[in-house]
């Protein structure tokens, strides 16, 4: 009975230990320049908390903040950049991106309004010889799990103009994707936050999940 109980006690103990070992965790970038990098402090939890219900992927739940010029951005395979404002990157945390990027990592954008001309300015110095490419409506990112067909969905109105998904591709791989005139950041965020309705959220969730997803099995 004893052997029996240190059995399952042990087997108990491995699962554990297996659990914990593949779980991943995605970050927020910190950046200088005066934008307000933290402007959506509700909206990656929720990301995660969704994925982890719908994916059954094993996220962690506490998101860490990771200043884009540190080594510790490369223990992360997706990171999520927003704000309104300014952004500026030194050559240091431009290459340090840029060397992410190479390495595997991934970088979701979101233009919380107002950060559109800033990160295409910066960008454009990480990788000098690309331009964001719009993604055609076929792209696997808008065809994983959930489908969407139009591609990105409308979250949020900024300037009267239809939600763009745009691409920076290395070596034929997908290293950046940035949503432009439509929002998803602010559509993860807690419901009393923005008041959107549940079928906005949804859309919004369901297109986060389809970039983790896009991520984790390219």
């Amino acid at each position: 009975m004893k052997f029996l109980k240190y059995i399952i006690i042990t087997l108990i103990a491995l699962t554990v230990y297996s659990t914990r070992a593949q779980e991943v965790s995605i970050a927020l970038v910190k950046y200088n320049g005066g934008g307000d990098w933290y402007a959506n402090p509700t909206s990656l939890p929720n990301l995660v908390k969704f994925c982890n219900d719908r994916l059954n992927t094993n996220i962690n739940t506490d998101i860490p903040t990771v200043p884009i010029g540190s080594s510790e951005l490369f223990n992360y395979p997706f990171v999520h950049i927003t704000g309104h404002g300014n952004i500026i990157l030194s050559p240091e945390e431009v290459e340090n991106l840029r060397k992410y990027l190479m390495s595997g990592g991934f970088l979701h954008i979101s233009d919380n309004y107002g950060l559109d001309p800033y990160i295409r300015r910066e960008m454009k110095r990480v990788f000098p010889d690309q331009e964001f490419v719009e993604l055609p409506l076929n792209h696997p990112i808008y065809h994983q799990k959930f489908n969407f067909p139009d591609g990105l969905p409308k979250i949020h109105e900024h300037d009267n103009k239809d939600s763009q998904g745009f691409g920076l591709f290395v070596g034929g791989r997908l290293v950046c994707f940035y949503d432009f005139e439509c929002d998803l950041g602010d559509g993860w965020e807690d419901v009393q936050v923005h008041h959107d309705s549940p079928e906005k959220r949804n859309e919004a969730l369901e297109m986060g999940a389809n970039m983790i997803q896009f991520v984790f099995t390219q």
